[in-house]
């Protein structure tokens, strides 16, 4: 008897229930465990796709790419994106931009000397290009300057004939960061360009990622292209704005593109992105909503009472222009989720609609300031013909792109003979400028009907 006992199943696992409960209790502990960890549960694969193992550039220890991460950390998600299989979305995303006629007409744009890279018009006069009825009609669109950037940079841009992913950084205000989750073939049928200036150059070669005399260069997946700001804008922030929304002249024969501000990193592949987020809705363009804004006022009153752009007075006159021009506040009427988007990552389909939004909102911020998100209702609603749009969830932004913070400590403070962009301090508006009405009553009608709807 002692001898069999030594060899009998433990009491525990006697019981059939005991033993199912405990099966069901750590698989469910699993499943709870993995869905608590997973980074991606806004986003859903039908199978993996063939991503690239090996990292694209090793950063040297100083540099701290990956200092300043924002959590972005959701309990739940409401809207999910479904991906197709990386190589059949691939193959489409080929057949695609070898179908020409599926990005035609094209637009006719001005070519003249100008003052600025952006030209000077009037309020009534970049109104009258909303309307495209003639496609035979010029339309201006920068490059009323020439950019500043070398031949040979030029060239490349040209040679993109398909999916671009552009980014900028300027001032060196943030860190160069590589994508990741990209395909096998990704590589070779997609460009990256990241656009800097002399002062983010300069940090690059104080930190050793780009040799001093080589001047065709690349970080990884990007290929860096140095603006020189002298014949550009003395703020950084209106230079960006000129890769931002004129991808599509800087290069001419790029079938669709994906903007991303450096601050974030790519965390899927931009073939899938494409073709899940723009190809199948048949939009012209997608974005990500505000996470807080609906409303253009809002995003304007937020601009100035964070400081956002210095002058407080051009801001409300800006708002006063578009009031007074047809903006109307987002109502359930209008065929968008709201008016005010997150603009850090744009995916672009460059045909007709796309790239005369993108012409026209532009001359708004070549007019006033490189605050994009202010006009941005303005144009899409007035322009004709209409952009197809597709305003997809904050929280899918979150899971298809890394946050980290700006730079704190700029590295051109330990180099010598550094010409620093110039700051300019916060202009309020005028105490007169509400109390003589004449201006500021364009925009009671708006507050009015935003009043009305908020509280129905």
């Amino acid at each position: 008897m002692g001898k069999y006992a030594q060899y009998r199943t433990p009491p525990l696992c006697q019981s059939k229930l005991l033993c199912t409960s405990l099966l069901y209790l750590f698989s469910v502990m699993f499943l709870a465990l993995y869905n608590a960890l997973s980074p991606t549960k806004c986003l859903f694969r039908s199978s993996p796709f063939d991503p690239i193992q090996a990292p694209l550039f090793s950063y040297p220890s100083t540099y701290g790419e990956h200092n300043h991460a924002f959590p972005t950390h959701r309990s739940s998600c409401s809207s999910p994106v479904y991906f197709s299989d990386y190589w059949p979305v691939l193959e489409e995303i080929q057949n695609l931009c070898r179908n020409f006629s599926a990005f035609a007409p094209n637009l006719r744009y001005m070519m003249e000397d100008g003052d600025t890279f952006g030209g000077t018009f009037s309020t009534n006069r970049r109104l009258s290009y909303f309307n495209h009825s003639n496609d035979s009609e010029e339309l201006p669109c920068g490059f009323f300057k020439k950019f500043p950037i070398s031949n040979s940079d030029r060239i490349e841009m040209e040679n993109c004939n398909g999916v671009v992913v552009v980014s900028a950084i300027f001032d060196d205000h943030d860190k160069i960061r590589q994508p990741k989750g990209l395909g096998s073939k990704t590589l070779d049928n997609v460009c990256f360009f990241m656009f800097i200036d002399d002062v983010t150059l300069k940090g690059f070669r104080y930190h050793q990622l780009i040799p001093r005399k080589v001047l065709d260069y690349k970080i990884g997946a990007w290929r860096i292209v140095k603006v020189s700001r002298k014949n550009l804008y003395s703020n950084p922030a209106k230079n960006v704005v000129i890769p931002k929304y004129l991808v599509h002249r800087l290069f001419p024969n790029s079938k669709y593109s994906i903007w991303i501000n450096a601050q974030l990193q790519l965390m899927v592949d931009p073939l899938l992105l494409i073709h899940t987020l723009v190809v199948a809705e048949n939009v012209d363009m997608a974005i990500p909503k505000h996470p807080f804004f609906i409303h253009t006022m809002e995003e304007a009153m937020a601009t100035a009472r964070w400081k956002k752009w210095w002058d407080v007075e051009s801001l409300q006159r800006q708002m006063e222009t578009y009031c007074k021009n047809g903006l109307q506040p987002w109502s359930s009427n209008k065929p968008y989720p709201t008016d005010v988007p997150n603009t850090a990552i744009i995916l672009r389909k460059h045909g007709l609609s796309n790239n005369l939004f993108s012409c026209l909102l532009y001359n708004e911020l070549e007019a006033f300031n490189p605050r994009d998100q202010l006009p941005f209702a303005y144009v899409r609603d007035l322009m004709s013909p209409k952009l197809k749009l597709n305003m997809f969830e904050e929280e899918v932004l979150e899971q298809i792109a890394a946050e980290y913070r700006h730079n704190l400590k700029r590295v051109r403070s330990s180099i010598r003979d550094e010409e620093s962009y110039t700051t300019q301090r916060t202009k309020r508006a005028r105490s007169d400028l509400i109390v003589n009405s004449s201006c500021c009553s364009r925009c009671q009608n708006y507050l009015s009907e935003v009043w009305d709807e908020a509280h129905k």
